[in-house]
This record gives C-alpha cells, sequence and structure tokens, in this order.
C-alpha cells in the first residue's frame, strides 16, 4: 500500500491556491524543482487567474475552473517527451496564481501644494488626498511588465508607483479645472472619475485598472483657512461695531484660557473688555426702572452709565476712476478748505447705500457751509 501511495504522488499534484493576507497579489506554487507532474490537477478558484511559466516564458493564462494538466489540453506540452523517466519531470515550469479581486482602500495624496488661480481669491496653494481600488485586469500583462520572478508580489509594492500616478494627474485636474475652491467640496465626484479616465491608459500597460478612485478632502493653507474663518465670522457679525463686539469676547475668552501666556496684562485686558461691554449693555437698559450695573443692581436714581462714544466715520473720495482714502472727517475739512473736496465730489462710508455727493451728506455738508458757493456764470 505505501508503494501504491508513493506511485499516485508522483503521478498527480494537486495544485492550488487559498490566501487570507489580503494585499497579496500574485503567489508563485513552490515545487521543488519546480517540477510539475504529468497528469497534474490545477484548481483555479473564482476571483483568481493562473499564469503558466515553462522554460522562462510565459505559457498560458488559466482562468477559473479544473484543469488537467496534459499534453492533450496544453498546446505547449505537446512537443515534449520522455515521460518514463522513473517518475520525474524532464521539463521545468512553474505557476503563479493571480488575485483578480479589486483591492481596496488604498491611500493617495500630495506631498507638496498644487499651485492652481481660484476665480474669487486669486493664487492659491491646494492640497488634496483620497482613496482608490485597483484590480489586475490583465495577468499576463501585469507579470511581464511589473512582477517578473517575484514569488510573492503584494499591492505595497505597486501602490507607490500608482500613488505617484494619480497626484501627477490630480494636480493637473485640479490647476485646470476653473472651479471655485469653495465649490470644490461639491465636485469630489466628478473629479475622481475625471481623474480615473486620465489615469486608465497608463495603468493598463501595467495590466491593471483603476474601478474606484475618490477624493476625500481638498483643503488650503492653514493660514488662508483662518482668513477665511475670520470672513465667516464678520458676515455672521454683521457690521463693524457688531464684529467689534465679537472680536472683543474672543479676546476675552482666549485670555481666560491662557492665563500664563500674557500674565496679568491678558487677564486685565479681558476684564476691561468686559466691564466696557457690560456697561453699554447696562448703557442700552437705562431709563426702565431700577436696571443693573456691572456688578449688581443699580440704585434708584443713580445717573446711568454713559453709552461709548461714537464711532468716527471715515470717507472715501471717487476722483478719475479711482478711489482714494480712508480719509478722516479733519481731513476732510482740510481738503474742502483748499479746494480738493467740492460740493459734487463723490464720496463714501461703510454703511452708505453707495456713492453719494458731499453736499447730499449731512454730516458733510455742514463743511461747505462756511465757504461761498461757487459764483454765478458771468453775463
Amino acid at each position: 500500500m505505501p508503494i501504491f501511495d508513493f506511485l499516485r504522488g508522483q503521478f498527480i499534484d494537486v495544485i492550488h491556491w487559498t490566501d487570507d493576507s489580503r494585499n497579496t497579489m500574485v503567489w508563485r506554487f513552490e515545487r521543488e524543482g519546480h517540477e510539475i507532474k504529468y497528469g497534474a490537477k490545477l484548481t483555479v478558484r473564482e476571483g483568481q487567474a493562473a499564469v503558466f511559466i515553462h522554460e522562462g516564458q510565459l505559457a498560458d493564462v488559466f482562468t477559473p475552473g479544473l484543469y488537467m494538466l496534459e499534453t492533450n489540453n496544453m498546446p505547449i506540452l505537446t512537443s515534449l517527451q520522455h515521460w518514463d523517466h522513473g517518475f520525474k519531470s524532464p521539463f521545468k515550469s512553474e505557476i503563479y496564481f493571480v488575485n483578480t479581486t479589486r483591492f481596496n482602500d488604498l491611500k493617495w495624496g500630495t506631498k507638496n501644494p498644487i499651485m492652481a488661480r481660484d476665480p474669487e481669491f486669486g493664487p492659491v496653494r491646494l492640497r488634496a488626498f483620497g482613496t482608490y481600488s485597483v484590480r489586475v485586469s490583465d495577468p499576463a500583462r501585469f507579470m511581464s511588465e511589473i512582477v517578473g520572478t517575484d514569488g510573492q508580489f503584494t499591492s505595497d509594492e505597486i501602490s507607490f508607483q500608482i500613488r505617484n500616478v494619480i497626484v501627477q494627474e490630480a494636480s493637473r485636474v485640479l490647476a485646470s479645472s476653473g472651479i471655485p475652491v469653495l465649490d470644490m467640496a461639491a465636485n469630489t465626484a466628478e473629479l475622481g472619475k475625471l481623474v480615473a479616465a486620465q489615469i486608465s491608459e497608463t495603468v493598463t500597460g501595467y495590466g491593471l485598472t483603476i474601478p474606484e478612485l475618490y477624493f476625500e478632502n481638498i483643503s488650503l493653507p492653514p493660514a488662508v483657512e483662518a482668513a477665511l474663518d475670520k470672513r465667516t465670522s464678520m458676515g455672521i457679525a454683521g457690521d463693524l461695531g457688531r464684529y467689534t463686539q465679537y472680536s472683543a469676547a474672543e479676546a476675552m475668552t482666549s485670555a481666560a484660557d491662557n492665563p500664563s501666556g500674557g500674565g496679568g496684562m491678558g487677564a486685565g485686558l479681558g476684564m476691561g473688555m468686559g466691564m466696557a461691554m457690560a456697561n453699554q449693555l447696562g448703557g442700552q437698559m437705562a431709563g426702565q426702572g431700577a436696571q443693573p450695573g456691572p456688578w449688581g443692581p443699580r440704585p434708584e436714581g443713580a445717573a446711568p452709565t454713559p453709552p461709548p462714544p461714537p464711532v468716527e466715520h471715515v470717507w472715501h473720495i471717487a476722483e478719475n476712476g479711482q478711489t482714494k482714502g480712508p480719509f478722516s472727517k479733519a481731513s476732510m475739512g482740510r481738503m474742502a478748505s483748499d479746494g480738493s473736496l467740492v460740493r459734487d465730489t463723490f464720496v463714501w462710508t461703510p454703511g452708505q447705500d453707495g456713492w453719494m455727493r458731499a453736499e447730499d451728506v449731512t454730516e458733510l455738508a455742514q463743511l461747505f457751509t462756511v465757504l461761498p458757493p461757487p459764483p454765478p456764470p458771468a453775463v
């Protein structure tokens, strides 16, 4: 019985591959001396392909199924002879199993910023990163172009090259898309499809396809993001007065969170801002009976806290199609005296609805009352 087992082992090989590593793309079936016996059974499972290498040349590619390696179904073996040499194959062959399933959640990202021209902000620097999946579509080409004689090839060995291809094309697409930075988040799906289509020809030359490519994030430099946050805060706060109050509250919060950064100065500054805001609110509530002061209820008959002084306006002047300024009211008075500011000069100040003539602005009209009007035309 042991003799028959020995003979059966010499005549029949069972060649198959199972893998749970999740990153192995190619695995070589190891056989002592690389000898494949006549009549060996080859099992190729779904999601696999088997590449048969004979005497250093690619002979055939097997798709999923069960195969008997004999001369009547393998054209490459029809010229081989001498199968009776002591149960030993007279030729050496190799079989490589290729994983044809998708390899998902592979990462890509830009190492350096991408220079782009935004229609609203002008030149900007962008960074992008995301994920992609890759699949072997042509096992024979993948073996000849990428794997070679590597007995165990993993996705990590090809991912670096694919990342370079993706980043190069993503940089070109982002720089030439013309999509405003604030709208790119709404177009990441289209950008991913566009990049995947552009790199398909390159990766096809490797015997691969990119079924999916995603942009997870497109970001600006931290300084630009901080400026955008400040701009958004101003939009939420509304006018300049409210924004000043908002900034004071932010500074007070920062001083309280970082007592050691500025020592007593930060604490004093925060307290002073808090008292000023409390006094301002107290002044707004005056005239409604006993109103609370900054440190408790105000006694009956006590004088209300005066409101803060009004904010002085600054003015811009339109002259010869250009804008000059800002100028203080005192500067505007001097300009009215020397004739560089006249009644018909168009002026604008924050909060004003469009440009107006200086004489139509109540605050500036009084500058011209001390000056004589223009002389009547000569008769």
